[in-house]
Parts: C-alpha cells; sequence; structure tokens
C-alpha cells in the first residue's frame, strides 16, 4: 500500500491537489474521501471534477439533500455525499456498485460510513485539521491501479511531497 500525507494553507490548494489527482482518474475509478464536517471533502472533489474534464468548479456542490449528483464531462463523473446516511443497509438500496462498476468516475463523502460496501481497490483520502486554513492529506493507494495513479500523481507534483510506502 502507497500514502502519500500532504499539507494545504487553503481552499485553492485544495482544489489544486483535486484537480491534480482527477486529471490521472480513468473510467471506473472510486475515490473515498472522510474527514471531520469542513475539512474540505466538497473542495477537494471540485477539484477532481475540473481535473476529469467537468466545466467550472463553482456548479459543484454537495449532493447533501439528493445524495448523489452527475456531472457529464469527458467521462461521467458521480459526487455521493453520504453524510446523511444512517447505515450501511440505507446506503445499500443507492445501488452504489452500479457507480463503482461503471463507466464513470465515483467521488464519495463520509466513505467511512459504508465500509463493507466500498470496492477493495480504491484511493482513500482522510483530510484531517491541522490549524484555522491548514489541513494535512493523507492520500492511501489500495490496489496497484492505484499505486500507480500515486506514483504519477507525485511525479506531477515533484518536491514538497512526503512519502510513506508500506507493503
Amino acid at each position: 500500500m502507497e500514502k502519500v500525507v500532504l499539507q494545504t494553507q487553503s481552499t485553492s490548494e485544495t482544489i489544486r491537489i483535486g484537480k491534480s489527482i482527477g486529471s490521472l482518474l480513468l473510467p471506473g475509478d472510486v475515490v473515498a474521501l472522510v474527514g471531520e464536517l469542513g475539512t474540505g471533502k466538497t473542495q477537494l472533489i471540485k477539484g477532481l471534477a475540473v481535473g476529469v474534464g467537468v466545466g467550472k468548479p463553482t456548479y459543484i456542490s454537495s449532493p447533501s439533500f439528493t445524495l448523489i449528483n452527475e456531472y457529464a464531462g469527458k467521462v461521467l463523473f458521480y459526487h455521493i455525499d453520504l453524510f446523511r446516511m444512517k447505515s450501511e443497509k440505507e446506503a445499500e438500496e443507492l445501488g452504489l456498485e452500479e457507480y463503482f462498476q461503471g463507466g464513470g468516475i465515483t467521488a464519495i463523502e463520509w466513505a467511512d460510513k459504508i465500509p463493507s460496501l466500498l470496492p477493495q481497490e480504491m484511493l482513500w483520502i482522510h483530510i484531517r485539521y491541522t490549524g484555522k486554513h491548514t489541513r494535512s492529506f493523507e492520500i492511501i493507494a489500495k490496489g496497484k491501479r492505484y499505486e500507480a495513479l500515486l506514483k504519477g500523481f507525485e511525479e506531477s507534483r515533484g518536491q514538497g511531497v512526503k512519502q510513506t510506502s508500506q507493503t
């Protein structure tokens, strides 16, 4: 398992990280995000959407009430927000596996609410507060596809990335 840890100091940095990752995503990829309320999950997803070719990030909003928003771009982009989900059983009724196995890219906020429903291979991103405007992003590649993606992300970012590898 590969892991990269990054620090950001602003919303624009968070969006840039998302854009960099998004530019490397392929149809069928799943990105699972976890973190406290207000840590920047939706901002990161705005960047992911831009990176995969969805129009302006200002149109991306958290689908807290509809649960799933679909955006057209170079490839379909599914933004799933499970904040209001009370149980995995409730989430089972959404047919999430169809999104995970479909031809689009899926980004899930509050992914830790559905651990048994998530695919085994995915990109897992844990966002933590480190200060009023600063955040820590722990990006974990689960599976060979995502290890390659994370390596490409590191190469595109160059210096300033702290990496730890675990097998």
